[in-house]
């Protein structure tokens, strides 16, 4: 049903699916940025893992007003529920000049839940320019998993993303997506705050369904990423079917009959 709040569309739930992340770009005030990144330079408050993020955080910092900013608040509860708890929270540094990238990798090795996800927050105070070496992602690679760094030797993939923002910036990728950080060139440090949620509530129709038929929903999750193989990129299809299906409640969701030709096991019947 349609609502006050700023929930996501069914189209930017589909891309997300398919591609395993959401950018917010610049939707945090300058205000809150110059705070989190005096509060960055000194250090976060610690948070026990289960904290209600309700709770988690007080009225005098800027994460509070961060999480409290309409496009932010309303897009994770519309991945993981009006309730959510905390994993963990950190902070990520590339100092100016570091001379070295992160390897490309996977966060939550033991993570494999088909029907579930967990969100990760980035938010980025300052602006991010290509030679500060923004985060690296990987679209549509959330759903095959990896252990960590098992691809830590590929230096590019086709179709990969490297992070340029303004400041501001919020971007909220799947627990599964494959990262890393990129080289810092310049003489400034870059920093990012990051926050893993985990969901209390089915995450099964969170957001503003009134758009779920809309063709636009299927032409995102049938989306093909440049680095895909041309066999293997039926079964990243295949499993976004599977997660659409958890994620709406419809078990008859199909993309080209896959799912439904590989599950269809005809009863046995006995002859008379």
């Amino acid at each position: 049903m349609p609502t006050s709040k700023h929930l996501l569309t069914s189209v930017q739930m589909a891309r997300f699916v398919a591609q395993g992340f959401l950018r917010l770009d610049g939707v945090v005030p300058q205000e809150i940025n110059e705070r989190a990144l005096a509060t960055l330079a000194e250090g976060i408050p610690q948070v026990p893992y289960g904290a209600p993020l309700s709770g988690a955080f007080t009225r005098d910092t800027f994460i509070h007003g961060l999480l409290a900013l309409p496009d932010v608040a309303g897009a994770v509860e519309s991945l993981v529920g009006p309730e959510p708890t905390v994993d963990h929270h950190a902070v990520h540094v590339r100092e100016p000049h570091e001379g070295k990238a992160q390897a490309l990798h996977a966060d939550a090795i033991i993570d494999v839940r088909p029907d579930a996800f967990d969100i990760q927050l980035m938010y980025y105070p300052h602006e991010v320019t290509p030679e500060m070496g923004g985060t690296l992602s990987v679209p549509g690679s959330h759903l095959r998993r990896i252990n960590e760094t098992d691809i830590g030797r590929v230096q590019n993939l086709r179709g990969q993303t490297r992070l340029t923002c303004p400041a501001g910036t919020v971007v909220l990728v799947h627990h599964g997506i494959w990262h890393s950080g990129r080289r810092n060139d310049t003489a400034h440090r870059r920093s990012l705050y990051k926050l893993r949620l985990n969901p209390t509530v089915p995450q099964v129709r969170l957001w503003d369904t009134s758009d779920l038929h809309d063709p636009a929903v299927t032409a995102e999750l049938g989306t093909y990423f440049p680095w895909y193989e041309q066999a293997a990129a039926r079964l990243e299809v295949y499993n976004r079917v599977l997660l659409w299906r958890a994620l709406t409640g419809d078990e008859s969701f199909d993309i080209d009959h896959w799912v439904t030709r590989v599950s269809n096991r005809p009863a046995l019947r006995r002859t008379a």
